[in-house]
């Protein structure tokens, strides 16, 4: 049935390797932390403006613009509403960005291991791209983007590794290259610092963040750019000629709200921070390496353990958590931190794991 629909198909299609999301089951009972979604409900002010929000207004179509959520942001940010773009999750307004600003010339550049979504956008949108390595430590050599290309995509912090690079290391790309900077924030509230603050000062820097991690709202799909207006009004082009609707009527009320509600969004941060501290030294006592996180997972490794079979064995007792059978991190698992009581049932978790396999071990020496 599939080869006698492939013949409609484009030949951009037919080659196509998609993105794979994470597993999101269909039965309860499960422990999530396989998705990196907040562990913690949205802002009790986001909810309440989403409930107002449903009423007879829904037969209308939605402001194509954003301007309330638009004008928020810009006063979030000390900018102005014409240095932000509003999209359809992250991942719409990345896409709109490869599509609108990354067709260029010459390859652009991004880490060998990243977001897997970026080789997905440049094979949709036919963009010649180079994956660079990070060092042995998991880190970006800022070095190794010092060389004329057709933009540079990093994030920060990295995803899957969960590295963060300080600002100042940011701003020296930006003075060091006339290429397009896209810096995809969507981990940076839990600890590092945002390239937001230099926006007003470099034209080259698109910065992208979402609402789905630290704003609790990844089941509603919204997220925004800030830049320089000349590229927000790029990004403007590409929208208007896929969507102009990107954010419903709902979206755009609890968006605005989960902005407005600081004091909860640091609440919420500060708890993920807290609990991943605690799991990486967890971690660190049942003999797993951990990078270090500035995100709201950690990237870790067993090494008398493989992460496939870790992984296998905690969703035998329905606890997800995300592994990437790709070369130089195939023996690391990546976990979203959960609630503190959900981080504690994964230690035990992997503790039954660890000394099961440790007795197993001794049992097999005596004889």
């Amino acid at each position: 049935m599939i080869d006698d629909e492939s013949r409609y198909w484009s030949p951009a299609i037919r080659s196509l390797k998609a993105y794979v999301p994470g597993e999101q089951p269909t039965t309860t009972g499960w422990t999530k932390l396989n998705t990196n979604e907040s562990p913690y409900p949205p802002s009790p002010l986001a909810l309440a403006r989403i409930r107002e929000a449903v009423n007879d207004q829904l037969r209308l179509y939605p402001d194509p613009q954003g301007h309330r959520l638009k004008a928020c942001l810009a006063q979030h940010f000390g900018l102005t509403p014409a240095h932000v773009f509003l999209g359809n999750g992250s991942d719409e307004v990345l896409g709109h960005a490869f599509m609108g600003l990354l067709r260029q010339a010459r390859p652009i550049l991004f880490p060998d291991v990243s977001y897997s979504f970026y080789p997905v956008y440049c094979g949709l949108y036919g963009i010649a791209y180079e994956q660079v390595p990070l060092d042995d430590a998991f880190e970006v050599c800022l070095d190794d983007y010092a060389r004329p290309c057709g933009g540079i995509v990093l994030p920060n912090p990295n995803a899957p590794t969960g590295i963060a690079l300080p600002l100042t290391a940011i701003r020296q790309l930006l003075s060091n290259t006339d290429a397009l900077v896209v810096v995809d924030e969507a981990y940076v509230d839990f600890g590092a610092e945002s390239a937001a603050a230099l926006v007003a000062e470099f034209p080259n820097l698109l910065v992208v963040q979402t609402f789905s991690k630290s704003r609790a709202l990844a089941g509603l799909r919204a997220a925004f750019a800030l830049g320089q207006p000349a590229l927000i009004q790029g990004l403007e082009r590409v929208k208007n000629s896929f969507n102009s609707y990107p954010l419903d009527r709902l979206a755009l009320a609890g968006a605005q709200a989960a902005i407005e509600d600081r004091a909860y969004f640091e609440t919420i941060t500060q708890a993920v921070m807290s609990s991943r501290d605690w799991l990486t030294a967890q971690l660190a006592a049942l003999g797993f390496e951990t990078l270090p996180s500035q995100a709201n997972f950690v990237f870790t490794r067993h090494p008398r353990h493989a992460a496939a079979d870790i992984m296998a064995r905690l969703r035998e007792r329905h606890i997800l958590v995300r592994h990437f059978s790709l070369p130089r991190i195939a023996d690391y698992l990546r976990i979203s931190i959960g609630t503190q009581p959900e981080c504690v049932q994964l230690v035990q978790a992997l503790g039954q794991i660890v000394v099961a396999d440790r007795a197993t071990s001794a049992r097999g020496q005596a004889v």
